[in-house]
């Protein structure tokens, strides 16, 4: 395999790897714009993995999957919004809540229901999402860099995959847009002012928390039964946190979370292709020392070594209406 190969290899895994980083950084945007906090990112994508998976291999169909992950990831939202909005809980610990529910659930129903130690079976057929060949693959594939690129990077991905990166212009759309997005913006900074001009600051939040849901049903339905064929136990793995930190990263724009993202996912897939090699002057490395680079970088980004990132000044702090 010579290097351009290993690039076209690599390019592919890490598009591949981003999509729930993706979706997820997305669902944070919206949630986050509009002042919840939502720490609870990563148990909304498994518990939307498990259900997209039990529905998909009970019905034998991934679209029904998909809203079974996406229904379910809507509950849990909607238990979040009525702690730290309705309630005006502390968001932190209600999404961590989550986070531990989902975690601990998803085993006990997986092992109650399957007996496979809280797997679920395996997926074939119309139970999952399957690559998508693009037209003139054949036609473009031995043309130099552009055919393989084509052939390998951007054709051969599933459905989820295209409905990610369309995602990204139609989140900026909506939120720099649209009046609804101005609203749910103007929230974020000033609640207060936006109760002042007579619109629902309580509506505005749960709408957006629901946003959220909905794209972290994608997420999670998109590591069960398109970039995998079942659920496995703790299968998010973290990628809630990192979606996060990408998000941090990214300055709460949809653009450069796309592109945060993709640094993850490139990460993250040079790990996979280290796995054995030797690196010269040192030797075969660890590889466990690769896979801990996306949660370095997501510790870096965190502790704020890249630049200072300012959440919207609402952020966390339930809303109390003046009497």
């Amino acid at each position: 395999m010579d290097f351009f190969d290993i690039v076209v290899s690599i390019l592919g895994s890490t598009i591949r790897l981003s999509i729930p980083l993706l979706f997820t950084a997305l669902a944070g945007l919206f949630s986050e714009r509009a002042g919840i906090f939502d720490i609870g990112l990563e148990g909304k994508m498994l518990a939307a993995a498990f259900a997209s998976a039990c529905v998909a291999y009970v019905t034998g169909n991934a679209w029904l999957g998909l809203l079974g992950g996406i229904g379910v990831s809507l509950v849990f939202s909607l238990i979040h919004g009525f702690a730290s909005i309705t309630n005006r809980g502390n968001q932190i610990v209600s999404g961590v809540a989550l986070n531990f529910v989902a975690a601990g659930l998803t085993i006990v129903l997986g092992q109650a229901w399957f007996g496979q130690g809280g797997r679920t079976p395996q997926l074939t057929g119309e139970g999952r999402f399957t690559p998508i060949i693009l037209p003139f693959v054949d036609v473009v594939r031995d043309v130099p860099i552009i055919g393989p690129l084509y052939a390998n990077v951007i054709s051969g991905n599933n459905i989820l995959t295209y409905l990610a990166f369309a995602a990204v212009p139609l989140s900026w759309w909506v939120l720099f847009r649209t009046r609804f997005g101005l609203r749910l913006r103007a929230v974020g900074e000033n609640p207060g002012a936006v109760d002042t001009a007579g619109i629902s600051v309580t509506w505005l939040r749960y709408r957006a928390v629901l946003v959220a849901g909905f794209l972290c049903g994608f997420s999670g339905a998109y590591l069960a039964i398109a970039q995998s064929a079942a659920f496995i136990k703790d299968m998010s793995a973290g990628k809630g946190y990192i979606a996060l930190a990408a998000l941090i990263f990214a300055k709460w724009k949809p653009v450069p979370v796309m592109f945060a993202c993709l640094l993850f996912g490139f990460l993250d897939a040079f790990a996979n292709f280290m796995q054995g090699k030797a690196v010269p002057g040192i030797g075969e490395v660890p590889v466990q020392i690769f896979q801990a680079l996306p949660y370095i970088l997501t510790c870096i980004l965190l502790a704020g070594f890249i630049g200072i990132a300012h959440p919207p000044k609402a952020g966390g702090v339930p809303y109390t209406k003046e009497r």
